[in-house]
């Protein structure tokens, strides 16, 4: 018996077959093709009247249910050749010519996958006895009919053409270049098949069969593998210094739609594994807690006239004095601010799911932890000069002042991770004793560890002279100096700033790179790098001299 969809029409087959007259499945036959025509895919029918349509009576039965016209066709194309064999007929019964799905095929000009794809849409067939062997046949007047109202249907398919060589292989070209530019399977079919107006599944296909004959040579080579843990590390560091999807799917050899996935999951397991430490309270929890938490910040007080700026300070320790010092409304509000957006990004953080990682949630996490940034480096900035003091008090003859005060901004950012505002105390007091009680031990440590290492060159060493300049200056020259050439390279082109960004190291957090490596990142030879470096460096110094600008190496 066929493979039916619907148990219902599969028992009434079974039934007519073991117990139906010939002269009543003949009928029948005729019955179910011509109901078969009538049938709207779209539409749900009662079994009952189906029944009744084929056999003359009712079921006893009322629950029958509904049946969805796509299975009802195709089940009555099943209900006719289950009943045709069980007659035991062969082709010399029937008094018009039948038609194998081969000879459809070929009359028609389609495939014969196009054929059994009729079929299942309502083209009838018998199976009959044909030369001694059981062969699915199709009438002459059911073909008629079937080609008559589906005519669209069956003109798509005789205009379809097989590819010849020459188109395959300008197919394989094109798809090779569209891949070098970092674009995924579907991409490339979708675009191959508008350029030639074929079907997107032909490209697909013709483009995966290319690619298992030929696996030394094939267009998408890693298609479906992933990367390494740490080259999917790498590809995110990349893509977060500003790195194009396409440049690194032309880099690590995968489509961009991989490399978006890839850049997903690290960034929601980057999230995830974050330790995101919060002084707890129960007013977190409250329902109205965001509305009474995030509001307005209370004022400053008024601005203390007396406060002096040392005179023995470096510019920018002496910048730490125009920011205004935070009353202890101002504190209690700010620590709260923090400490609930880290109680709402832990929230988010347990309920993410790395098997399926939402971009919604690691989006929103990654905001609140930006704003818990800012609210920190608001309560480090306002606290500065705090550590600034009590390193003077800790300053000995032979000590660094500025390693001083580095020591004592780690120990204040530690005061801020720990400091419990619900206590109602100042911060001030918290984080004064918590630098005091480092300094008790770190100082007496860095005494000791030099007094051990201690030579006889050291002396010697501190009364030479330095002939260094101020290192203050030379960081504002440098400066100088680093703004003039950003300025400069906004008449590049965008190939020219990248080699020169890439060669020098000029974007923050990166190093400078070979030439060989700006060649993978660009797609072209480490000799192409070279060129374009020359021409650019030389560009470089005529607009260097045309704005007068004095850049050391250029």
């Amino acid at each position: 018996m066929g493979h039916y969809n619907t148990d219902t029409i599969s028992e009434l087959a079974n039934q007519q077959m073991r117990f139906a007259p010939q002269a009543v499945r003949h009928r029948q036959i005729a019955g179910a093709e011509a109901l078969l025509d009538q049938v709207d895919g779209a539409k749900a029918y009662n079994f009952a009247d189906i029944c009744k349509r084929l056999t003359g009576y009712r079921p006893e039965r009322t629950d029958t249910g509904q049946i969805a016209g796509t299975d009802l066709i195709h089940d009555l194309r099943c209900f006719i050749e289950d009943l045709s064999e069980s007659l035991k007929l062969e082709s010399n019964d029937f008094s018009e010519p039948l038609l194998t799905v081969r000879e459809v095929s070929e009359k028609l000009n389609v495939s014969a996958k196009t054929v059994d794809r009729w079929r299942n849409r309502g083209l009838a067939s018998r199976r009959v006895l044909v030369g001694g062997r059981r062969r699915v046949v199709i009438p002459q007047s059911t073909l008629d009919r079937f080609v008559e109202t589906h005519r669209d249907e069956v003109d798509r398919s005789q205009n379809f053409r097989q590819l010849s060589d020459e188109e395959r292989e300008r197919i394989i070209f094109l798809a090779r270049q569209l891949a070098s530019e970092g674009l995924g399977l579907t991409d490339v079919s979708r675009r191959v098949a508008q350029r030639f107006d074929r079907a997107t599944e032909t490209i697909r296909y013709t483009l995966r069969d290319f690619d298992s004959k030929n696996p030394q040579n094939a267009i998408f080579p890693t298609n479906g593998t992933r990367l390494s843990t740490s080259h999917e590390n790498l590809a995110y560091d990349l893509y977060s210094a500003g790195i194009p999807l396409t440049d690194l799917a032309r880099r690590f050899g995968r489509p961009k739609s991989m490399i978006q996935a890839v850049i997903a999951d690290v960034r929601a397991r980057r999230i995830k594994s974050l330790d995101i430490d919060f002084i707890d309270s129960e007013e977190f929890r409250l329902p109205d807690a965001d509305r009474i938490i995030r509001t307005t910040a209370p004022e400053y007080d008024e601005p203390d006239s007396t406060a002096r700026v040392p005179t023995d300070l470096p510019a920018y320790l002496a910048e730490l004095y125009n920011v205004p010092l935070l009353n202890k409304a101002q504190e209690q509000h700010y620590f709260r601010l923090m400490n609930y957006l880290k109680f709402k990004a832990s929230n988010l953080q347990q309920d993410l799911d790395l098997k399926q990682p939402k971009g919604r949630p690691v989006a929103e996490i990654e905001a609140i932890l930006k704003e818990v940034a800012e609210v920190k480096s608001l309560l480090i900035r306002s606290n500065l000069r705090l550590v600034v003091s009590i390193a003077k008090r800790h300053l000995k003859p032979g000590a660094n002042f500025f390693e001083l005060v580095s020591d004592g901004n780690m120990s204040l950012i530690r005061a801020i991770e720990k400091f419990d505002y619900f206590r109602g105390n100042k911060f001030s007091t918290y984080a004064s004793w918590a630098i005091m009680k480092n300094f008790a031990r770190s100082v007496p440590a860095e005494s000791t560890r030099l007094d051990r290492f201690r030579t006889g060159f050291d002396e010697l060493f501190h009364e030479s002279d330095d002939a260094r300049g101020n290192p203050f200056a030379a960081e504002m020259v440098n400066t100088a100096q680093r703004t003039a050439i950003q300025e400069i390279m906004k008449e590049l082109s965008g190939r020219e700033q990248k080699v020169i960004a890439c060669r020098f190291g000029l974007d923050y957090g990166t190093e400078p790179e070979t030439l060989e490596q700006v060649g993978n990142r660009l797609g072209v030879t480490k000799e192409r790098v070279r060129q374009i470096e020359v021409r650019t460096l030389e560009k470089l110094r005529r607009i260097a001299r045309r704005r007068r600008v004095d850049i050391p190496g250029i």
